[in-house]
């Protein structure tokens, strides 16, 4: 099993509740109170940690939440490194309302991190130890666009895979410094790279191929909520549905992809397999109400299904 490491550059307290109606204005009584470690990295170490791995998580932590979220992690007994910043570790809140079924979520943009802070994540990821590092979650205020591709370079030099899942400028950016394993954008985050909508499955394919084979990543998932995923490589894109499951909470569903997929494949699994694992776990993380992520028994349940035939999607040539 190769060695798995996470990096969360702007993780949060996830906050469950539950209320029978939301209104404005009136004081709403809240129930089901609940309490996780969140943000993408540190999401994707609790669900390998969950499937019998270990993945150690390397994030930032600041202020009086910071130390609750040092907690939270030691009560999931999580193996982490953290990076002190001064600014406040932010808090994010869902509220699933009974009545309607609906759920609101609430991400605030969290801290502003200095020069000196971000540099010295950089400066202790120069002495990490791991085969793959999935680097996963937006990045906070003050933060360069540029700065997965400065970790790229840091995985190129301590010869590790990178597995990047982010949005905007940030992903962006990464994604244009080339070389990285695997990434993991929903449909609407391949549309922002490929700067125009994409209407259908060729184009969808079409951008992520061209992905793979401008040698910008040797994997590309491509997430697409219920309508299943696809996944693109060098002998071509491959398209899987959903498994059907009873929606309780759409919270961390893709995290739980990428930690199944990037399990798989550090287990030295077959790429279209690690892919299904990832799917399986998607569903398996819906099946679960608010912040608690997926859990195994769920996810090697749906795994264990008779598999769908992976359908092959052609692409524009380019």
């Amino acid at each position: 099993m190769k060695t798995i490491a996470t990096l969360t550059m702007n993780p949060a307290i996830d906050v469950a509740y539950e209320a029978d109606r939301v209104f404005h204005t009136r004081k709403i009584r809240a129930r089901q109170e609940h309490y996780d470690p969140g943000g993408g990295g540190i999401n994707v170490s609790r669900v390998i940690a969950r499937l019998g791995g270990t993945a150690r998580a390397y994030y930032l932590s600041g202020g009086a939440t910071g130390v609750t979220l040092d907690r939270l992690l030691d009560i999931h007994q999580m193996v982490r490194s953290r990076i002190l910043i001064a600014g406040d570790t932010r808090i994010s809140t869902s509220v699933f309302e009974r009545e309607t079924a609906k759920e609101y979520r609430f991400v605030p943009r969290g801290p502003t991190v200095s020069p000196s802070e971000w540099q010295a994540c950089l400066d202790h990821l120069e002495d990490i130890k791991c085969d793959i590092l999935v680097a996963s979650g937006s990045l906070p205020e003050g933060v360069p666009d540029d700065f997965y591709c400065r970790v790229q370079a840091i995985a190129s030099r301590q010869n590790f895979q990178l597995i990047l899942d982010s949005s905007g400028p940030a992903l962006r950016a990464g994604v244009a410094s080339g070389g990285l394993y695997l990434i993991k954008p929903s449909l609407g985050e391949l549309e922002q790279l490929a700067g125009h909508p994409l209407e259908d499955r060729a184009a969808i394919a079409s951008a992520a191929a061209a992905i793979v084979r401008q040698g910008q990543a040797r994997y590309v998932a491509v997430t697409l909520g219920r309508d299943g995923a696809m996944l693109a490589q060098d002998s071509g894109v491959l398209y899987l549905p959903a498994i059907a499951v009873e929606t309780n909470s759409a919270v961390g569903a893709g995290d739980g992809f990428l930690a199944a997929m990037t399990f798989a494949l550090a287990g030295d699994q077959a790429v279209l397999a690690a892919f299904r694992y990832g799917i399986a776990a998607g569903a398996a993380t819906i099946l679960t109400p608010g912040t608690g992520l997926c859990h195994r028994d769920d996810v090697e349940r749906l795994y264990r299904l008779k598999p769908q035939v992976a359908e092959p999607v052609p692409t524009d040539p380019g």
